[in-house]
C-alpha cells in the first residue's frame, strides 16, 4: 500500500541518490498530497531523480540496496533486480548492489507486516566528457 507502487527498494534509493547532493527527499519531489504521483511507476521517479542529479553535474558512482523482509523471497530475483535499476540510472550492473534480508521475526517487519530498505549512493561531479 502507498501512493506510488509503493516499491521500498527504489524509494530509499531515489532517497539515498537525492540525499547525497542535499536535494531533499522523495516526498519533496513526488509529494503524495499530488494527484499525478498516484500509482506512478517508481522506475519512473528514479529516472526523473537522475535526470535532476545530471542536470545539476552529477554521475552516479555506486548504489548500495538492503531491503529488509520476510516475505518475499527477493534472492532469486536481485540479478534482474540489479540489471533494471543500472538500465534506469545509466550506470554499469557492477555499480549497483541489492541485497535481501529478513529480520528474523523480529518487529512489524520480522511479522510481514511491512518492508523496509536502507540505501546508500555516491555521486561525482561530472567532468568534462563524462
Amino acid at each position: 500500500m502507498g501512493h506510488s507502487d509503493a516499491d521500498v527498494l527504489i524509494h530509499a534509493l531515489c532517497d539515498a541518490l537525492l540525499g547525497s547532493v542535499a536535494d531533499g527527499d522523495i516526498g519533496q519531489h513526488f509529494s503524495d498530497q499530488d494527484p499525478q504521483w498516484k500509482d506512478a511507476d517508481s522506475t519512473v521517479l528514479l529516472a526523473r531523480v537522475i535526470e535532476r542529479l545530471t542536470r545539476a553535474g552529477w554521475r552516479v558512482v555506486n548504489t548500495d540496496v538492503t531491503v529488509v523482509a520476510e516475505a518475499p523471497k527477493l534472492m532469486p530475483h536481485i540479478p534482474a533486480m540489479r540489471t533494471r535499476l543500472a538500465e534506469v540510472m545509466g550506470v554499469d550492473r557492477s555499480r549497483v548492489s541489492v541485497k535481501a534480508k529478513t529480520n528474523e521475526g523480529m518487529d512489524a517487519v520480522g511479522r510481514r507486516e511491512g518492508i523496509s530498505a536502507m540505501a546508500v549512493a555516491t555521486v561525482a561531479q561530472r567532468l568534462a566528457g563524462d
